[in-house]
């Protein structure tokens, strides 16, 4: 029948759900999150049901805008779901999503055929192998376009170098200045420095550092090292987080903190038992310096 469109319910669901991982996946980048590969695929594979449910018999309601953003919400929940910069990274998914559907509707309009944005979803009558070297080329551009935007760099003053000292030994990191981390010491009010636990080993004396299960333990690992040679330097320190209601930290008080230049004396330093950053370009957070 003339003018009759036949829908492949395969090709459907895979570009969309590829589109939807790409797009996850670039969006994370940009953002700085740790990379949740497999909470990526399930968020994909959510947006590429709903994007085949579309066209099933009686589930025409799903094409409600009320409807269409919130599978695109459970989608980026189930994504990024407890990242401490939810909302962040939620607007930049969306920015990304917004940029790709403009993309692909300047493509219509140049005349190409190939690819189609219909109802909010993605088709293509193209050769799925085709689709999937077109899905792997977009990735490419965005991310390319994108990057810039997302890094952190010492040029822009988020990168900074920090040296903390402890007594007679020091260790040098590079601290990410976090403007959502508003994580202070209780006591002085002061900002408190978040670091990776094992990256703060050299400050202290083989056997007397917390290990890792004393950071997955923080009342635990207090109890063990506070009536040692860290006696009056270590305290628990309370904090939410997305995800987190009521968590503790092991944190330990430094004698001296130098973060871009910048004297902060004596500083309080929180020990993460996880890694604060995906690539490993920073091993601490810190609030904005004043």
């Amino acid at each position: 029948m003339a003018g009759l469109t036949v829908i492949y319910v395969d090709i459907l669901f895979l570009l969309n759900a590829i589109v939807d991982y790409l797009l996850l996946l670039c969006s994370a980048r940009l953002a700085g999150e740790r990379l949740s590969r497999l909470r990526f695929a399930l968020g994909a594979l959510l947006g590429g049901l709903y994007a085949v449910a579309l066209f099933l018999p009686s589930f025409g309601f799903l094409g409600r805008p009320l409807c269409r953003l919130s599978a695109a919400v459970l989608m980026v929940l189930t994504a990024f779901g407890g990242c401490r910069r939810l909302l962040r990274q939620v607007v930049i998914f969306f920015l990304l999503s917004c940029a790709f559907g403009g993309g692909v509707l300047a493509i219509g309009l140049l005349g190409g055929r190939g690819l189609s944005l219909g109802g909010g979803v993605l088709y293509s009558s193209m050769d799925l192998k085709i689709v999937l070297l077109s899905a792997a080329g977009c990735y490419a551009v965005i991310t390319l376009i994108f990057r810039g935007a997302g890094r952190h760099t010492a040029a822009s003053r988020e990168l900074l170098p920090a040296r903390l000292s402890l007594r007679e030994r020091q260790v040098e990191l590079t601290a990410l200045v976090d403007t959502g981390n508003t994580l202070t010491d209780p006591v002085s009010g002061r900002p408190v420095m978040v670091a990776e636990g094992e990256t703060l080993s050299p400050l202290f004396p083989p056997g007397t550092g917390p290990g890792p299960e004393d950071l997955r333990d923080p009342a635990g690992g207090l109890a063990r090292l506070g009536e040692g040679p860290l006696r009056g330097r270590l305290r628990l320190l309370p904090y939410r987080a997305v995800g987190v209601d009521r968590g503790l930290l092991l944190a330990v008080r430094v004698d001296r903190a130098r973060v871009g230049g910048e004297e902060l004396g004596p500083l309080l330093v929180a020990m993460s038992p996880t890694p604060v950053s995906d690539g490993g370009s920073y091993r601490a957070l810190i609030g904005a310096l004043t």
